[in-house]
């Protein structure tokens, strides 16, 4: 963003969308450690986190098919996130993005922190650089430029409750940008996702389960005052340290080594998806996505020698 904008071409737009794919999936491992972490997935809790994880990656779908659309090619194994560390681009500067189990702190100053609005309606906080404003901005140089977009390699496809489909006008960008942004962190006006669904924007779904409460407004001011929200029963996973666990014992080894090889195969797919405009590849990395989760479990259930918590996965590639 600070490249002028009277200097934002088709090669800027493509170098934002390229950041916009790193943010998209940058979310979506502390997301999944959260919801793997709860034991009982039927919770409030899980289900809202479940279903945001599905809505990080309908924004991930979304991105890369606007980078496709401008003929570019989203690098994803190549761009892979490295925990803990910052999100890319710059937004948010200051949080610090890592893994770990559900825990209130977790929650407030990874989730809720990824996903906080420039001004959020239920505080007086105020974040210049959100991920909202990048992508306003990302709009503003696609409606500035025109660009012509290309519907060939881009994937049409349900993923969740969405569905991911071409992009073919700049009518269509400004609906993709605003879904996203909308999705995660609400409007000006209300905290919900779309007008219609009932669902929370992300910030204040993570932000019901971190104040126990359901999001109510009262004489046009929002409070955490409706049903409670429990906060969950969790599998006590540790944060995983800078370069991942140091010397884990052989079961966790072997799990944490299934793990990343299937994690590896799951950006391997979603790099070809797109750059062959394939949906069998696309659904190959859907399903990854599922078997990582048995060993996510797993580690969860094996202790850290000296201490009260257990393992859990690194997203790691493998070389």
């Amino acid at each position: 963003m600070a490249v002028p904008a009277q200097r934002r071409d088709i090669a800027w737009l493509r170098s934002a969308l390229q950041v916009a794919v790193e943010i998209e999936f940058a979310t979506i491992p502390p997301y999944l450690c959260g919801w793997w972490s709860i034991r009982n997935r039927k919770c409030d809790a899980a289900r809202l986190i479940r279903r945001i994880v599905s809505d990080e990656m309908y924004h991930l779908g979304i991105v890369c098919n606007l980078l496709a659309a401008l003929d570019g090619r989203p690098r994803i194994r190549e761009s892979a996130p490295v925990y803990p560390g910052p999100l890319p681009g710059g937004v948010h500067p200051g949080v610090e993005v890592c893994l770990s189990g559900l825990t209130k702190p977790f929650v407030h100053d990874v989730m809720m922190a990824i996903e906080a609005p420039g001004a959020p309606l239920t505080d007086s906080a105020d974040d210049p650089l959100s991920i909202g404003l990048f992508y306003e901005q990302l709009l503003s140089a696609f409606l500035a430029v025109g660009p012509e977009l290309h519907p060939g390699r881009q994937l049409h496809e349900r993923i969740g409750e969405d569905v991911l489909r071409p992009v073919r006008t700049l009518e269509d960008v400004e609906e993709c940008v605003g879904v996203i942004k909308e999705q995660g962190e609400g409007t000006s006006h209300s905290p919900a996702d779309a007008p219609s669904d009932g669902h929370m924007a992300h910030y204040y779904a993570f932000a019901e389960i971190y104040h126990g409460r359901q999001l109510r407004e009262t004489e046009g001011e929002w409070h955490f005052t409706g049903p409670s929200v429990p906060f969950p029963d969790t599998r006590p996973m540790g944060r995983v340290p800078a370069g991942g666990w140091k010397n884990p014992p052989a079961e966790a080894r072997r799990l944490l080594d299934a793990f990343d090889d299937t994690y590896t195969g799951v950006l391997e797919s979603l790099d070809t998806a797109w750059a062959e405009g394939d949906r069998r590849s696309l659904r190959a990395a859907v399903r990854g996505m599922r078997r990582l989760q048995t060993p996510a479990e797993e580690l969860m259930e094996l202790p850290i020698d000296g201490t009260r918590e257990t393992y859990g996965p690194q997203f790691r590639l493998r070389e």
